[in-house]
């Protein structure tokens, strides 16, 4: 039982990284281009440039999703202004004049391009003049890969298939199979017994109160009743926590083990003398 436990845990565990892993590694690529923008004086004589340049830079992140630039920048990106509008960012880089322009788009050649397009757009806006001007810091750009990100998918399929490992033990652990009241309950109309009947497991902690109230309200001597030898020393250990009651006939108390196989449990109930009354069935 426990081999197969393990077994069914490491499937599990195995088919749910396996699919996080396919999930996230035939997700479309994606490729970021990144060109940077530096701002520099128009003219050593000019006016104030360091004023215009604090005031004016942070419009860049508003400028590069302006409808002028974006037009000019979407026939080399292959989406349209309003859709690359989601794909552009800019990052501004603090008390130095710079700009950071990425771009993401579906081939590198699309990412290195549209970035290159935007950069030019902007700089062809002439937002700091007459005392400043952008110019591109790269003669090219970069471009990165972004998605699939192999080692973020991979760490989530480990985690993914370690927690659906540990899951699948903890639910075998608490409700192994064979081990509901199921087989029983077929093992019992199998043996002529159609009345509920209590079906509890030996390691639940309240299952020996809740045998020993079953057998004060039946009133009649208890019987444990191993269903197998092997049973045997268990079946004793539960019989030295009831109650000892008087009178006639007997309450039985039947130890069999858990598993879908009851045959032998049939076996034994069909036996049963008939002033003895089966108030519960206890599986190892």
């Amino acid at each position: 039982m426990k081999y197969r436990s393990v077994v069914s845990s490491v499937a599990v565990a195995l088919l749910v990284g396996a699919l996080v892993l396919i999930v996230g590694l035939t997700r479309g690529a994606e490729y970021q281009g990144r060109v940077s923008l530096l701002a520099g004086p128009a003219a050593a004589d000019g006016a104030p440039y360091g004023e215009v340049v604090s005031l004016a830079l942070p419009a860049l992140v508003e400028l590069a999703r302006s409808p002028s630039v974006l037009s000019a920048a979407a026939p080399v990106s292959g989406y349209g202004p309003d859709e690359l509008a989601g794909h552009v960012s800019v990052e501004l880089v603090p008390a130095s004049g710079l700009a950071r322009l990425s771009v993401r788009a579906a081939s590198p050649e699309q990412a290195g391009a549209t970035a290159m397009a935007l950069a030019k757009a902007m700089i062809d806006a002439d937002l700091l003049a007459p005392a400043g001007k952008l110019r591109t810091l790269d003669a090219r750009p970069e471009v990165l890969t972004v998605a699939p990100d192999v080692p973020l998918v991979g760490g989530l399929a480990l985690v993914g298939a370690v927690a659906a490992g540990l899951a699948t033990a903890a639910l075998r652990r608490l409700t192994p199979l064979g081990a509901g009241p199921g087989p029983v309950r077929r093992a019992l109309a199998a043996a002529g017994v159609h009345r509920p009947v209590t079906v509890l497991r030996e390691e639940d902690p309240s299952a020996a109160d809740r045998l020993a109230g079953l057998c004060r309200a039946a009133g009649r001597p208890v019987r444990v009743l191993p269903v197998t030898p092997e049973l045997t020393e268990t079946a004793a250990k539960l019989a030295a926590g009831l109650p000892e009651e008087r009178g006639e006939g007997a309450s039985v108390v039947a130890v069999t083990a858990a598993g879908r196989n009851q045959a032998d449990l049939t076996a034994t109930v069909s036996v049963l003398p008939g002033d003895a009354v089966l108030v519960a069935v206890v599986q190892a």
